[in-house]
């Protein structure tokens, strides 16, 4: 026992300045879970506030009074209002925690600065893509979806899990950034923003931009899983397809599209 707590020792004072990322790091996700139990506690006195409403009518209408009846019905229609109006907050919540991420996701030069938001091997990025399709399969069709109080109870904890998964993990990405690659794979990293940088330049001759693109896409092979959603809004980009020119119906025609290139997506 005296050998291990010795060992202890000896390894805190080697590794003594591991002490303070960690700590940056325990105080960040503490940040975000309080927020989103914050979140969930709100919501959750809400759903409690409608169910309080509705169980106070139908204690008045044991009586079987019109005016009690009535009551019932009001509260009920109340009680329908005020879900939908629930719903729709966390719907807006929802979407723009996806938003967010589609910033990464569909934006290359993002993800070659912050790597970790597209692999599915980090266990923090692992654990909010599994979040999040646990929020997407629980969101109701509508606001006006008939639901029971279990599952919107279920639809707001996956939602408050899908808003802290996506901090935490964007935290951890970008305290990363490319410290889980070789030297040698952050020069192509480099090169490759450098690259990209000229491929979306409008100075820049339709021919210097694709045979940029080209470059983009030889480093990153094997570094960057790029999604067919990203290639596809990068190479209308790079041939010039989307601006303020094309949007405003210039007569304009589009340069050439750049050369196609594979790109291996290998699954982690």
């Amino acid at each position: 026992m005296d050998e291990f707590f010795r060992g202890m020792w000896d390894f805190a004072g080697n590794y003594w300045w591991l002490v303070f990322p960690l700590m940056g790091v325990a105080g960040g996700i503490g940040k975000s879970w309080e927020r989103a139990s914050k979140r969930r506690h709100e919501r959750r006195l809400e759903t409690l506030r409608l169910k309080g409403e509705l169980k106070a009518a139908q204690l008045a209408a044991r009586g079987g009074t019109p005016p009690a009846r009535k009551m019932v019905r009001e509260a009920a229609d109340e009680e329908r209002t005020s879900t939908a109006q629930l719903l729709e907050r966390l719907f807006t919540e929802h979407d723009e925690i996806t938003a967010r991420w589609l910033d990464y996701e569909l934006d290359v030069a993002k993800l070659i600065a912050f790597p970790a938001m597209s692999d599915g091997r980090q266990p923090l990025t692992a654990a909010f893509l599994r979040a999040k399709k646990i929020a997407d399969t629980l969101r109701p069709a509508s606001a006006d979806a008939k639901l029971s109080e279990a599952e919107i109870a279920e639809y707001v904890d996956a939602v408050g899990d899908y808003a802290v998964a996506f901090d935490i993990a964007e935290r951890d990405a970008r305290r990363l950034r490319d410290a889980n690659f070789s030297e040698d794979e952050r020069k192509r990293l480099d090169r490759a923003q450098h690259m990209l940088t000229v491929a979306l330049d409008d100075a820049a001759t339709q021919a210097e931009r694709n045979l940029a693109y080209k470059r983009v896409r030889e480093e990153l092979d094997g570094l960057i899983l790029l999604s067919d959603e990203a290639v596809d809004v990068l190479e209308q980009k790079v041939a010039g397809q989307i601006g303020p020119a094309r949007a405003s119906g210039s007569s304009l025609a589009p340069g050439p599209e750049p050369e196609r290139m594979p790109l291996r997506r290998d699954e982690p």
